[in-house]
């Protein structure tokens, strides 16, 4: 199967449960909301290491947030929903509550929930009031600014982490264009992030390392400079660079959509197969066939 000149491999990418959860950030400008959500989202590219995964999904105009103010959507993900609330109370309590003007919202209905204003509330020492706005159980605390808004709860749901697409060019010119091209259209599908930075992995990794204590390591399977010295070996000679794009979403078919729209925008000249990673099915729940997914089904 091709698009334009590239071939699509038949093959899956291999993704895997995880809990999800949608943070709405809102502040007096565009500035200081953005400013949060970059914070809030700093460090966040792998569970391997960072202990959760999140990116900014959108921006909000003023009149979808719940306080009419500018806003950013955010989506954190961790292995479970106890992960998931720790890191929101890091996350909002060290970035988000400490950056002028910002108010915080759960984005998601869930019948899951998790304790996150309920626990940053305490840095009020004492002064902190519960107050209901349009049936929102909020906590207001005193800061230097004035109050800091945060919701008492938010709401949390299974979701899918590891969706992921590998990009083979013929030179690193060629392929950080159609990747990024790849990133800016699947910026646009609703539900989903692209953790790592400006959407775009280049040290993609495998599962365990000649190194007992390290629990993944470098791809070799997929590293140009290796290809004369590894037995398994997936670069054709054609090929001199491989860039990994990998996908969170709320659910299976966010992140289904979000692969076909990158696969056809990174269909460029100079990309000669685009492909998934996977571990043979035996690890991911989730195995999202690249052919059937640019068929729709």
């Amino acid at each position: 199967m091709k698009i334009k000149s590239t071939e699509i491999v038949d093959t899956f990418a291999e993704a895997f449960k995880m809990c999800g959860s949608r943070v709405i950030i809102t502040a007096e400008t565009r500035e200081w909301a953005m400013a949060a959500a970059q914070s809030m989202t700093g460090f966040a590219t792998s569970v391997i290491g960072c202990k959760c995964e999140a990116g900014i999904e959108r921006e909000l105009p003023a009149d979808e947030t719940p306080d009419q103010r500018h806003g950013v959507s955010v989506l954190l993900f961790a292995m479970n929903a106890e992960g998931v609330g720790k890191r929101l109370v890091e996350r909002i309590g060290q970035c988000v509550m400490t950056c002028p003007t910002t108010a915080c919202y759960n984005g998601l209905v869930s019948g899951t929930t998790v304790s996150v204003g309920d626990q940053l509330r305490y840095f009020g020492d004492g002064h902190q009031i519960s107050k209901v706005l349009d049936n929102r159980r909020m906590w207001r605390i005193p800061v230097m600014d004035g109050e800091f808004l945060v919701e008492e709860s938010f709401g949390v749901q299974e979701a899918v982490g590891g969706g992921n697409l590998l990009l083979l060019g013929k030179d690193q010119k060629a392929t950080l264009r159609a990747a990024s091209a790849a990133t800016k259209a699947m910026h646009a599908v609703p539900g989903i992030i692209l953790p790592f930075p400006n959407g775009v992995v280049r040290s993609g990794s495998k599962v365990g390392s000649k190194y007992k204590s390290l629990p993944a390591s470098t791809n070799d399977a997929y590293c140009p400079t290796l290809r004369g010295s590894v037995n398994n070996s997936m670069v054709p000679l054609a090929v001199n660079c491989v860039m990994e794009i990998v996908i969170d979403g709320l659910d299976v078919k966010a992140v289904e959509e979000c692969m076909r729209v990158g696969m056809y925008a990174a269909a460029k000249p100079g990309i000669k197969q685009i492909t998934a990673g996977n571990y043979g099915g035996n690890l991911g729940q989730f195995h999202i066939h690249l052919h059937k997914t640019i068929n729709g089904n």
